[in-house]
């Protein structure tokens, strides 16, 4: 994925920002929808860290719904704008918007499963 930063915004939704080169690009040049769902699926677990409880592994992804509204510019920045609709002890149910500035590549939502630690076997 290259270089990825995060933040929390002023209004309290976790970003996650990455930096497309041209290997992220599908054939028309456009950025590829495999790295935009990459993208969306790290999100998830960035939120759960930033502004969910923290307790985000060993976690694993249990169902994510995108729609691709547009065609990401591989010369900016594509950000996954990202809040939590509710979280249990077990699960996240986290929704958010792929943007590049006010350009709307895609939204999204998905949950996420808090798995509880294997034991350690016995050698």
């Amino acid at each position: 994925m290259g270089k990825l930063i995060t933040r929390v915004d002023e209004d309290g939704k976790a970003r996650l920002r990455m930096f497309p080169e041209r290997r992220h690009e599908n054939l028309q040049g456009i950025i590829h929808g495999a790295v935009t769902l990459a993208l969306i699926d790290i999100s998830m677990f960035v939120t759960m860290h930033t502004i969910g409880t923290g307790n985000a592994g060993p976690s694993v992804t249990l169902e994510l719904s995108t729609q691709f509204v547009g065609g990401g510019d591989p010369t900016r920045p594509l950000d996954a704008v990202t809040e939590i609709v509710r979280e249990t002890g077990k699960l996240v149910f986290v929704r958010g918007m792929v943007v590049q500035e006010d350009d709307v590549v895609g939204s999204f939502s998905g949950i996420v499963r808090k798995m509880q630690p294997r034991p350690a076997q016995a050698s």
